[in-house]
């Protein structure tokens, strides 16, 4: 009889913890959606300020203004991968785009899911 119950008590375990990961990953992906939104309004501003020049920051530009000594190390340690050409075309993306695209990506993925009613 106490093999029987080990299953169950797992299971609850397992759907318990898989309820704290999707809502975490919902939290993490509104973080990202929210990041997006903030940084078209900053390019949106800057193109503004220019007279109407379009003016888009890329996620390298953004990087380097976060934290430039990670930035150079990742490109160095790029450099040596063989996905180094699709690593630089990534960095070189409008910030707002990749990291929107990435949360509305994993908010699809973890969303509610809607039981048959």
């Amino acid at each position: 009889m106490r093999g029987a119950a080990c299953p169950v008590r797992f299971r609850r375990d397992f759907f318990r913890k898989a309820c704290v990961l999707t809502v975490l990953m919902r939290l993490i992906a509104l973080a990202m959606i929210v990041t997006a939104l903030v940084l078209l309004g900053a390019d949106a501003l800057t193109s503004l300020e220019k007279g109407g020049e379009i003016s888009v920051r890329s996620l390298g530009l953004i990087w380097s203004l976060v934290h430039p000594g990670s930035l150079d190390a990742f490109k160095d340690w790029a450099q040596h991968t063989f996905l180094a050409q699709t690593i630089y075309s990534a960095l070189a993306m409008p910030g707002w785009g990749l990291i929107g695209v990435v949360g509305v990506l994993i908010a699809f993925i973890f969303g509610r899911k809607h039981g048959v009613e």
